[in-house]
Formats: structure tokens, sequence, C-alpha cells
């Protein structure tokens, strides 16, 4: 056992990017849940000696330092608030709202969809918005007796453009405004206008491309303008209560430039606040303990590579490939993002990629300095969000909204396949990816 202590010790980088090679692989795999491979991986990084298991006198090498509970604390508390609000029904009657003021109109309705999407997406987490949308979109469709597809793949692409806009909108956002200390009024401030921008082309684009699927009567479309949304609100005062708690959350996300009160505990003031109205150990069960977990064996397993030195190395190989430059370095990061990510999970990436940059930055201060070094990443960090999130277009598995509502779509009769996914979202991600490029280098490279 000491000898291979002594191995492991001697060719540390090597065994922990195999370790996260391999858990890359079996992510991109899919037939083991993510969580148990990110789980043992973690296990196999704290066995073989990469990350201490006992907190020493230096505490570096202490494996919990490297689980960012910033991003835990935050992504649970979410998750509560929003399982709390949308028991109340106030998302539906707020969609049905919307849907009503189309007059049924196909295109309307179409756009109306999206950017309810987007804009939830934004706020909520990019699954629990398609899984609201999603029987809202079937029945209206099924009033206007059109085929749903359109409006499914519209909504897909929908739900990670906007989950792109802000710091909660999307994973690996949070990751990158912990790893980048980015508070919420940076992501707006940042990525709002750009998201913006991609939103009205990519919708656009398919309304003219779907144009002849949608079509429907005068009739058909007076029975969705005639939508009954008297019943959609289940319990008024949770609505009432959580809606209140929801929005003084976001406000609270909004003021932090001037209240300093860190996001994750703004989230867990309103949690903790709702949850007193509730019954905790079923509000709980509701809560995505596998994408919890996967994030802490994530963290662990990075925590591995980025112990040993094979983040930093990554760094400087990417330094030396773009010979210092700013404008060629934001570029590899963002195109290479937005590829990746719509072949593999976009959080391990993210997970990956947040420690390097932040290695970037260190390699920067020796060289140039700290002004100098803060200057050179900021529009790195702006490019690993841009791609991460809208790479997740690129095909039905890139991102686990895409993979619910095809779910979804197929239980309903109308299966969309891989490859008819891919021929528009290649063309979403391509657009989407050279306006980012666009906004990139005239906002902070010129």
């Amino acid at each position: 056992m000491e000898y291979l202590h002594e191995f492991i010790s001697n060719n540390a980088i090597i065994a922990s990017a195999i370790i996260l090679f391999i858990a890359y692989i079996f992510i991109a795999w899919e037939k083991i849940p993510k969580v148990v491979i990110a789980l043992l991986g973690a296990s196999l990084t704290l066995f073989l000696g990469l990350l201490d298991t006992e907190q020493t006198k230096d505490g570096l090498g202490y494996f919990a330092s490297f689980i960012d509970f910033n991003v835990i604390f935050l992504l649970v508390s979410m998750m509560i608030i929003v399982y709390i609000a949308s028991k109340s029904g106030i998302f539906t009657w707020l969609a049905n709202e919307i849907l009503k003021k189309t007059k049924g109109k196909p295109k309307l309705v179409l756009a109306a969809l999206a950017i309810f999407t987007a804009v939830a997406s934004a706020f909520l987490d990019n699954v629990t918005t398609v899984i609201l949308v999603l029987p809202i979109t079937f029945s209206a469709c099924k009033l206007l007796d059109i085929n749903p597809i359109p409006f499914l793949i519209t909504e897909i692409f929908c739900s990670n453009i906007g989950g792109t806009a802000t710091l909660i909108g999307d994973p690996p956002n949070i990751i990158i405004g912990s790893a980048a200390g980015f508070s919420f009024m940076d992501f707006v401030k940042e990525l709002t206008g750009v998201v913006l921008v991609i939103m009205f082309v990519v919708v656009s684009l398919l309304i003219f491309i779907y144009r002849k699927d949608l079509k429907s009567s005068a009739e058909k479309m007076e029975l969705v303008s005639q939508i009954d949304n008297t019943k959609s609100i289940t319990d008024m005062n949770l609505a009432i209560r959580s809606g209140i708690i929801l929005l003084l959350v976001i406000l609270g996300f909004m003021s932090h430039d001037i209240s300093h009160i860190p996001t994750f505990l703004i989230a867990m003031i309103g949690a903790s606040v709702l949850l007193i109205f509730e019954k905790p150990t079923e509000v709980l069960l509701e809560v995505e303990w596998n994408t919890i977990f996967f994030f802490v064996g994530l963290f662990i397993i990075i925590g591995g590579l980025e112990h040993s030195g094979g983040i930093a190395l990554m760094a400087k190989w990417l330094l030396d490939v773009t010979q210092g430059s700013q404008s060629a370095t934001s570029m590899i990061i963002l195109w290479a993002s937005g590829i990746l990510s719509g072949i593999i999970d976009n959080i391990p990436y993210t997970a990956t990629m947040a420690p390097m940059i932040a290695s970037i930055q260190e390699e920067m201060v020796t060289l140039h300095g700290m002004t100098y070094a803060h200057n050179f990443v900021h529009p790195l960090w702006w490019s690993l969000a841009l791609g991460a999130c809208l790479g997740g277009n690129m095909t039905i598995i890139g991102a686990a909204a895409n993979v619910i509502v095809s779910e979804n779509a197929h239980k309903e009769g109308y299966p969309i396949s891989f490859l008819g996914f891919l021929k528009y979202g290649i063309i979403v991600t391509m657009i989407s990816l050279a306006i980012s490029s666009v906004y990139i280098y005239f906002r902070f490279l010129k």
C-alpha cells in the first residue's frame, strides 16, 4: 500500500487526469447515472491519496476545501424555493395568461411560449421551466390542432439561451460566478443584452423555418384565447407567500453590490422562511440530490487534478498555444466550450475550466501584476459562460432540459430524433456562438 501511495504521489497529475478523463467518458456514455460516476471518481481520488481525507495544519490538500459550498447551498436553496412556489400553480397561471394574450395565433403562441421559457429559465432552473411549460404547450397545440414539435424544439433552445442570462439561470453560471466572484448583476450587465439579441434572431429564424406548420383555423384560435385560467392557482396563500419570497430573493441578488450579502445566503434565507410553513421532510425529498452529489463528486475529482498541479499545467499550455493573446484565448474558450458542451455535460466541463481560468490569472499575476491579470481573464469568464450554456443547444443530449422535453414528446407520440434535432441544433449553436464572438470582441477585446 505504501508503494502504491508513493507511486501515485510521484505521478499525481497523470493519475488525477486519468480519473477525470474516464469520468468524462462514462458521463458522456450515459449508461451509468452520472452521480454514481462522480462519486466513484471522488472515492478513487481520496483512496489514492490525491487529496487528504483529514485536515492538516496548512489544509491545502483537504478534500472539503475543494467543494464549493457557495454553489451547493445556492442550488439546494433555489430548488426548495422553486418547488414550493410551483406547488401553488403560480407559474402555470402566468403562462396561461400570456397564452391568452396571443389570441391563439400560432406564430404568436410560439413566440410567447419561447419568451416565457427564456425568462423563466433565467430565474428558475431549466429543467423546472420545461416541466412547467410542457403541459401548457401540449394543451395549446391540441386546441389549435397543430404539431407541437416546432414549439418543443423552440422551447429547448430558449431554455438554454434564457438560462445563460443570469447567475442562477444555469449551473455553469453558478460555478463561474462563485469562482470569479461575479454578482447577480454582473451577469445581468454583461450577458442579458447579447442573450436578448440571440433570442430574437433564433426565435425569428425558427418562426420562418416552421411558418408552414404554424397555421390554424379561427375557431381553434378562439379556444386558446378563451382558456379557463381560474383553477390554475391551487393555493392562493401559498402563491402570494412564495411569490413575495421569490421576488425578495431576486431583489436581494440584484442588491448584492450594495449589501454584499453572499448570493447563496440570500437564497438560504428565502428557502428557510418558506420552509416554516411547509413540512421540511416532504420538501427536501423533492430536492434533486442526484444533481447536488454529482457536484460534490465533481469538485473532489477536479480538486485532485488542481492540487496535483494539472490545472495549472493546462493553463500554461493554453497560454503557450495562444502566445498570451487575450483575443485568441477568449475565442478558443468560447468555441471549444460551445462545441464540447453539445457533446458532453456542460457542468463537469465548466467545473474543470473554472479553476483553469483561475490558474491563468495566477500565471498572469506572476508575469504582469494583479491589475493586468484581472483585466486579461475578465473576458475569458464570459466566453466560458456563453460557450458552456449556449453549447447545450447543439444536440438533444446537450442539456438536461433537452432530454426531459424529448422524453415527454415521445410519450405524447411526437418523437424528436437525434438527427432531426441536430440539424437545427447545429444552426442555432453556430449562430449563437457567432453573435457571442462579435459581442466578446467589441465589448472586451477591441
